[in-house]
């Protein structure tokens, strides 16, 4: 497995490659410093298969920058490794093409978890995200792997890798299919907009779709 360790503090991608070892010895790594470094090595002849980078570094232009990468590299995952904690934040990371987006204030069981879910094919977001509680755009810490039980919303970092939609999402697919807007559902369902907006996004790379219309065509067929 290749893995592209992109982060401007030489430490921190230390720390995180003799983590990712521990866990899997048959990773290897390359690193990145800038977001320029990211674009070379993307477009060199390594087939990466995971990408952690942080947000923020030289040459950060803005979350297109991400759906860049995504766009060179559409099966590599993508996964966000910040110290931003705001909900603006990691929705916009999901909308480019995210897999993941891990605070760097979750403990070192709580990464290699979301990194497991992630190559299993699942989707990992904050377990404040998922339930809509606290993640706001002033921040909040981070506090475990979504999935930790029942609450608001069933976890979308339960997904693991399964083909199906959780409860909660068909929920929302739902009344997607109908063509209620997020406040719409917000309403139906208790939920605030931003969860429904995490839901909505989860649930357009589940289902290999790229906007509302094409999940709620493809609601038919489930």
């Amino acid at each position: 497995m290749n893995v592209l360790l992109a982060d401007d503090h030489l430490l921190f991608r230390d720390g995180l490659r003799r983590l990712l070892v521990l866990s899997n010895e048959n990773m290897t790594f390359f690193e990145a410093s800038s977001f320029d470094d990211v674009r070379r090595m993307c477009d060199g002849e390594t087939a990466f298969d995971l990408i952690l980078l942080d947000l923020g570094m030289p040459g950060w232009t803005g979350f297109e920058t991400l759906g860049e990468i995504h766009a060179r590299l559409p099966r590599a995952l993508l996964v966000v490794v910040s110290a931003s904690e705001k909900r603006s934040d990691l929705l916009a990371a999901l909308e480019n093409g995210a897999a993941g987006f891990i605070p760097k204030s979750s403990s070192a069981k709580v990464l290699l978890g979301a990194l497991q879910l992630v190559l299993a094919g699942g989707v990992y977001l904050p377990e404040q995200a998922i339930r809509g509680e606290r993640m706001a755009d002033h921040g909040a810490a981070a506090y475990g792997m979504g999935g930790g039980g029942a609450g608001e919303d069933d976890a979308l970092g339960q997904l693991a890798g399964s083909e199906t939609l959780t409860p909660r999402q068909r929920d929302v697919l739902n009344r997607l299919r109908d063509g209620k807007s997020n406040k719409q559902i917000a309403h139906e369902l208790g939920l605030t907009e931003g969860t429904v907006k995490v839901h909505v996004t989860a649930i357009l790379r589940q289902l290999g779709v790229r906007n509302r219309t094409q999940a709620a065509i493809t609601a038919n067929g489930l």
